[in-house]
């Protein structure tokens, strides 16, 4: 062969092999600066950057939702080291568990809390005022005084669990899945303690699990499958009885596509579990559940919502290629909660775009795919950076199940 054409050939080669390699080198790059910045105290809280350079940080926001993704960046972390098996992804696993962990050791009565830090933290005052409403406690973590923030919603607990069930599903390593086992099992004996209702320490009751069936009884099926004595004859014996309420609760969620669109993230985490570890009758009801779920939700050019259909169902081109596509879009976009309005460049139909926005346009914030893709208008100051678990958890994933490949 020519030396010109060698050349050609390796030119070729390495065009074709760029996109995957710049995908992976994203993942890392975005993991990163989750390390650098986001994990102040050990869970996820995203950084307000210095305007107008973004070079220094100056506070930290949503704190709300800190152990929710925790919980999937734990998910990302643990498909990141089933894939690669490198020992960063491994450590960051072990590290997310611990923070969980403290999020339960905190409070003081094995509630988990939204999200907790040092008192004497620099950014203790200004967390405080912006979770007032959601009631800041005292407490207690690796010795020393924290506070934390309560009003626990289920959501909370069901991002945790779905990390914990990736995590001990993924990763074979004793140690890691004890942990997974022993936070599974504190958790649920609360939540069973209490009747499924979240109590905080001063005893209101800040939601409850008994409106919803699907989410009980997938919590259940996760303890079941790291503590199958402690938990296989009550998961037995309401699964029997409550599983024909799933589609039902399913059926209100769906009844209303656009509204409180975060709702569709939890009925995907729940079904990545209900879907794949359950069986016999109850699964009748989960199959009608999550068929409903997908007939609403499947056209919503969706990267995570798809990847968990791949984890359920078979690999399908369609959706597959339409997920890559979708995560290349998100690159393209902000890093940072600026203030989006397209209005006025998009049809509209009752007040929203009449067809998903490209992933590009859509608005900024936390966790792309827990909005609405039709919501034209949103953002913030452009200061708020975003933690990027909206990437690398469908991407890792996507590595996973052979949808990206390397």
């Amino acid at each position: 062969m020519c030396s010109s054409c060698a050349i050609r050939v390796v030119a070729v080669s390495l065009a074709l092999l760029m996109p995957a390699l710049a995908a992976e080198q994203d993942a890392l790059s975005i993991d990163a600066t989750i390390q650098q910045r986001h994990l102040p105290y050990g869970t996820i809280l995203d950084p307000v950057l210095s305007l107008p350079d973004l070079s220094t940080v100056t506070d930290y926001s949503r704190c709300g939702d800190s152990a929710l993704w925790t919980g999937h960046y734990l998910a990302a972390e643990a498909y990141r080291y089933a894939v690669t098996q490198d020992p960063a992804a491994l450590t960051n696993v072990n590290n997310a568990i611990q923070g969980i962990k403290m999020l339960l050791d905190v409070t003081g009565n094995n509630v988990l809390a939204r999200c907790a830090l040092p008192a004497d933290s620099p950014y203790a005052a200004s967390i405080a005022s912006q979770e007032a409403a959601n009631g800041v406690h005292q407490g207690t973590a690796w010795g020393a005084p924290y506070i934390w923030v309560g009003n626990t919603s289920r959501d909370e607990y069901i991002g945790v669990f779905f990390g914990i069930a990736v995590t001990y599903e993924l990763i074979t390593d004793t140690s890691v899945r004890n942990w997974c086992s022993y936070l599974a099992t504190r958790m649920v004996d609360y939540l069973q303690g209490n009747l499924w209702n979240v109590v905080m320490p001063d005893g209101s009751i800040s939601t409850s699990f008994l409106i919803r069936p699907d989410q009980q009884l997938a919590l259940l099926l996760v303890a079941k499958s790291m503590n199958g004595p402690a938990f296989a004859s009550n998961y037995s014996t309401d699964s029997n009885i409550i599983s024909p309420g799933v589609p039902v609760a399913i059926g209100v969620d769906c009844a209303d596509h656009w509204d409180s669109y975060y709702k569709f993230n939890l009925d995907y985490a729940t079904f990545f579990t209900l879907m794949r570890l359950g069986s016999g009758y109850s699964k009748l009801w989960y199959d009608a559940g999550y068929a409903e779920l997908r007939a609403t939700t499947g056209g919503d050019q969706n990267a995570h919502f798809n990847m968990i259909d791949r984890a359920i169902n078979e690999p399908n081109a369609s959706r597959d290629s339409q997920t890559v596509a979708l995560l290349t879009a998100w690159l393209q976009r902000p890093r940072v909660d600026v203030y989006r309005d397209f209005s006025s460049q998009f049809p509209v139909c009752g007040g929203n775009a009449c067809s998903p926005l490209p992933v590009q346009d859509r608005v900024t914030t936390d966790f792309l795919w827990q909005r609405s893709p039709v919501q034209l208008a949103g953002g913030g100051e452009g200061d708020i950076e975003t933690a990027g678990i909206d990437y690398i958890l469908p991407y890792w994933m996507g590595r996973y199940y052979g949808v990206i490949t390397d």
